[in-house]
């Protein structure tokens, strides 16, 4: 995951360097979030869903999906940062209390139920 501190990193100092951080609110971020996740979006609005893959395997949409994908990515991140989360350190936990809610002997194949 030092990736990702890395990637924190180089966000802090390009944000400083820009004096950018008087505009990185938490709320501010999060619009900013939605707005990449809805530019994601768009990329696959009309793709028949057993096709996407397929088509995203080849550019130039390959490229685009990454681009956004990215910008999703870095405002994460950078909310994460404003937040004092450890992104990875939640994203682990979350990941071990799903695998305790789902075992794998009785999830296998089928999707949970919303409760």
């Amino acid at each position: 995951m030092s990736d990702l501190i890395e990637l924190r990193d180089r966000m802090r100092a390009f944000t400083d360097e820009r004096d950018w951080a008087q505009f990185h609110d938490p709320k501010s971020l999060i619009l900013a979030l939605v707005g990449e996740v809805g530019e994601l979006a768009e990329l696959f609005q009309w793709l028949p869903a057993d096709e996407a893959a397929q088509k995203v395997s080849n550019d130039p949409l390959r490229w685009r999906v990454g681009e956004e994908m990215a910008d999703v990515l870095a405002y994460l991140v950078r909310l994460a940062d404003v937040l004092d989360i450890d992104l990875a350190e939640v994203a682990r936990q979350k990941l071990e209390n799903s695998a305790e809610r789902f075992p794998a002997t009785d999830f296998r194949g089928e999707a949970p139920e919303k409760t």
